[in-house]
This record gives C-alpha cells, sequence and structure tokens, in this order.
C-alpha cells in the first residue's frame, strides 16, 4: 500500500490550477522522477477538469488509483495511490487535507494561486503520515485490530483441537461430565446442525 501523489488543486472558470503538491516517487529510478511527478501533476489536472463540483470519484489507470474530491467552492483534492490503499482512507485524508487548507489559505488568493505562492506546507507531512493507513486512520487500526485477534482465536481453535480430535469425541470420553450434560450437549449438537451455514 502506497500513496504517491496528494495534490491540491482550483477548479476556476477557465481552467484547474494547482494550488500545492506533495510528492512521493522514491520508489522510481532516479531519471524518471521528474517525468512521473509531472504525469502525476496533469493527470491531477486532468481528472479534476472532469469531475463536477460536489463529487467525489476514483479513476483507475494501470495499477494506480486516482482519488478525488471536489468541493461545491470549487476547491479540489486528489490522491494517487496503489490498488491496494484503502479507498475511505484517502477521501478521510481529501476532507482534512481540504478543510485545513480552505482555513489557512484565504480564498481570494485561490483563483491565482500557485505552488510558489500559496502558503501551506502540511502536504508533505499529511504525505508521509497516511503511507500507512493503519497508523493514520482509526477504523483501519481498529478493522486491522479484529483481524488479527480472528486469526488468533481460528489458531487457538485448531490447536486445542489438534491430532485429529473431536470435540464430541472430547465430550464423550469425559469423565467429568454428567449423563445430563452430555445428552444437553448431544440434543444441543442436533438442534443446532439444521442450522449450520456452511
Amino acid at each position: 500500500m502506497k500513496l504517491y501523489s496528494l495534490s491540491v488543486l482550483y477548479k476556476g472558470d477557465p481552467k484547474v490550477h494547482l494550488l500545492k503538491a506533495a510528492y512521493d516517487v522514491s520508489s522510481f529510478s532516479f531519471f524518471q522522477r521528474s517525468s512521473v511527478q509531472e504525469f502525476m501533476t496533469f493527470t491531477s489536472q486532468l481528472i479534476v477538469e472532469r469531475s463536477d463540483l460536489g463529487s467525489r470519484a476514483s479513476v483507475k489507470e494501470q495499477e494506480y488509483l486516482c482519488h478525488v474530491y471536489v468541493r461545491n467552492d470549487g476547491l479540489a483534492g486528489v490522491v494517487i495511490a496503489d490498488n491496494e490503499y484503502p479507498p475511505r482512507v484517502c477521501f478521510t485524508l481529501l476532507d482534512k487535507v481540504l478543510d485545513e487548507f480552505s482555513r489557512q489559505v484565504n480564498r481570494i488568493d485561490w483563483p491565482s494561486g500557485s505552488p510558489m505562492t500559496i502558503n501551506y506546507t502540511a502536504l508533505d507531512s499529511y504525505l508521509s503520515k497516511y503511507q500507512n493507513p493503519r497508523d493514520a486512520d482509526a477504523m483501519t487500526k481498529v478493522q486491522a485490530e479484529l483481524d488479527e485477534t480472528k486469526i488468533i482465536l481460528h489458531n487457538t481453535m485448531e490447536s486445542l483441537l489438534e491430532r485429529g480430535e473431536k470435540l464430541d469425541d472430547l465430550v464423550s470420553k469425559s469423565e467429568v461430565l454428567g449423563t445430563q450434560s452430555k445428552a444437553f450437549y448431544k440434543t444441543a449438537r442436533k438442534q443446532n446442525s439444521c442450522c449450520e451455514i456452511m
């Protein structure tokens, strides 16, 4: 999972222009980095240009996904990530960045702004912080912890029942369980067998 680009753009009447951007092109060869960065900027501008105000979209290009959010006021954000990166986390990031950007940068500066004139430095830190969605997003972190717990639970049940022993065999061999408890277990097992999901 990797984020490659995080851009803030303005969708004006004549055209879309870049206000600020951050890139992580370290995974590309040194000689390709500037071309890749230019292509990401071009792609971001094109996607925003073709998106309606107040819309969100994800566009797939080969093994990359471009997530775009264009607000009603013309401020737009684009995240370029690989296919494995969770889209929900991308849109959460875009919401956060655009809200913060609109608070810190005066709206009057958006139509005429450029990366050199706009004073907003948080994009690089957001891009590095969100490289691992588990660390950056609380919901993704909770989901990962649930998945780990589920794996541990399955491993524990498998280790308890290893060497080919089945729970039914253990119950029937048990000397601790009384006749009443064994009858209850067998009846419950029989009742539950009709509702078993495969």
